[in-house]
């Protein structure tokens, strides 16, 4: 029985951390032919490409297509994974995150999903179409007082502005462009918040779907349900993976 994704190419970027290692798997499973991308390329799943790219860096990502075209043949589908905290660099409540903070987050958050599409598009053109879905969070959509770093906020909601307006334009060339907003998954990223009493206190309230963190596998699974062709018809849509917190 042939797979959701039999014979796509597909780009996962930060396919190290927890969220992209869990596609890496799981697109493989459904008969991806993935490449994966990260600083730690040793540490990403098996996959027929791994590289090490800094998806900062516009002639870095150029390179990168490129190499996936020639490698591969194509490029069908694109996950943008990459993203961090800017906790430890200052981000915080907006009059207090520091300039540092500010331009960190937005350089690895915002700026890599912008250089990733940029170049991703053309090569998505010439394959005739493709998917591309890219990692924002609830807190892109929601405020909430016990995550007060504005910077990661103010990060996730341009990934989503950028999205729909991308959605928008590029779809007359059959090109998918959706969004995922998770709530608090356990990944390395979340590490603190896993730790924190009051977030452990509040889980029932936050994602009373489970009253728990979620899984990657979560994740992944909404991103295989965008990559592959039974989303055809789906396009310009945040979809929370979030326990329900979002409902409210």
């Amino acid at each position: 029985m042939p797979g959701r994704l039999d014979g796509k190419v597909a780009l996962i970027t930060g396919a190290a951390g927890g969220i992209g290692r869990a596609a890496v798997t799981r697109f493989l499973s459904e008969g991806a032919i993935v490449a994966g991308v990260d600083l730690d390329p040793a540490s990403i799943p098996e996959a027929p490409l791994a590289l090490q790219t800094d998806v900062t860096d516009s002639g870095a990502v150029a390179a990168l297509i490129e190499r996936v075209e020639q490698d591969l043949g194509r490029l069908d589908v694109l996950f943008n994974t990459v993203g961090i905290s800017g906790r430890r660099y200052g981000d915080g409540p907006v009059d207090l995150c520091t300039d540092d903070g500010w331009a960190r987050v937005f350089d690895t958050n915002v700026r890599s999903v912008f250089l990733c599409c940029k170049h991703a598009v053309p090569a998505m053109r010439r394959a005739g179409g493709g998917s591309i879905v890219n990692l924002s969070s609830v807190l892109g959509m929601v405020g909430h007082e016990l995550f007060d770093t504005h910077a990661y906020a103010a990060s996730k909601g341009a990934v989503i502005a950028l999205s729909r307006a991308m959605a928008v334009r590029y779809a007359a060339e059959r090109i998918r462009v959706n969004v995922l907003a998770p709530g608090l998954i356990r990944t390395p990223m979340s590490r603190r918040a896993q730790q924190d009493p009051e977030v452990l206190a509040r889980l029932g309230e936050l994602q009373p779907l489970t009253g728990d963190f979620g899984e990657p596998e979560d994740v992944a699974e909404a991103a295989l349900y965008l990559a592959a062709d039974e989303s055809r018809f789906v396009t310009g849509v945040v979809l929370p993976v979030d326990g329900g917190w979002t409902a409210r």
